[in-house]
């Protein structure tokens, strides 16, 4: 079982102080979300009863690429995700340039967590379609994987068309692909042309349950089976040794985690709350959590 930190809302002066610990205890990667600002939206946050989201407008969402490239330089075994970003909110060559150049300083060590978006109001003022980005997302994917494997490379699709023409550096690797989102949309494009998929909520145990079995669904309908498709799922329980291997026996790769949120009184009273204890509770909860799960596992 793969143990991903989960790294939102985490203050940018954290960030490189807990890939570091992460790169220390054992961690295999750290997950990190994307926003590109805070405004009144329009659109309603999908993962709230109220629709509004659970962040505020001083909630720091440093650029993911930059943050990838900084935490690269000071560790040398973890891996980053991005957890997940929206690369239609984007322009197709921006986000394949910022990508392989985070892959080539990292030595490979980048996980492409993607999503289609919920905030329309990001993409107006990125000047892209919101209403098309599922279609996009659908094209962008082979034309970005077309322009990591170097060299003078052409598409020819839909919405991205191209080429020839090379971008350099490229990933000595290919790039894993987690899609995420748990809508049956999301769920066959994973099937379809994802490497992995990535939650990007917790989930039940019950509604784990039920998302693997629409999962293997599509994975069927395309010839793949769970077998083929890294499945990185955030659950919603007590953690222990015994429910980790109960989800990796039913197919789960890995989880994530963020220790910091199950803080004990004990590590609380030492280093203050999840709010004010900053990166030593963070850290001190993270050792752990790698002593009481990770080194068992």
């Amino acid at each position: 079982m793969e143990f991903w930190l989960g790294a939102a809302f985490v203050e940018t002066g954290e960030m490189l102080g807990l890939a570091q610990a992460a790169d220390r205890l054992g961690y295999d990667t750290v997950a990190i979300s994307d926003h590109i600002f805070y405004t009144e939206y329009d659109s309603n946050y999908p993962y709230s009863d109220t629709g509004v989201p659970p962040y505020k407008p001083d909630t720091h969402w440093p650029d993911v690429w930059v943050t990838i490239g900084a935490m690269a330089a000071v560790t040398s075994r973890v891996k980053f995700a991005t957890n997940v970003y929206i690369p239609v909110a984007r322009d197709l060559f921006t986000v394949a340039k910022a990508v392989s150049t985070a892959a080539a300083l990292s030595a490979d060590r980048v996980r492409f967590g993607i999503g289609v978006g919920w905030c329309k109001d990001e993409f107006v003022q990125t000047g892209q379609d919101f209403h098309t980005r599922g279609k996009r997302l659908d094209d962008m994917i082979p034309a970005l994987r077309t322009l990591w494997q170097g060299g003078m490379v052409s598409h020819h699709g839909p919405f991205y068309d191209f080429g020839p023409l090379s971008i350099s550096p490229v990933p000595a690797q290919p790039v894993p692909v987690y899609v995420g989102g748990d809508s049956d949309a999301a769920l066959r494009r994973a099937a379809r042309i994802g490497d992995g998929w990535i939650g990007n909520r917790i989930y039940s145990e019950d509604q784990l349950g039920e998302l693997l079995d629409r999962l293997s669904m599509f994975l069927k309908e395309q010839g793949r089976t769970l077998d083929d498709l890294r499945v990185i799922a955030p659950i919603g329980a007590l953690p222990s040794v015994d429910l980790y291997r109960k989800w990796h026996d039913r197919g789960v790769d890995g989880t994530m985690a963020a220790p910091w949120w199950l803080a004990t009184p004990a590590e609380t009273e030492k280093y203050g709350t999840k709010r004010t204890g900053g990166l030593a509770l963070k850290v001190a909860t993270m050792e752990r959590f790698a002593e009481e799960i990770i080194s068992r596992m």
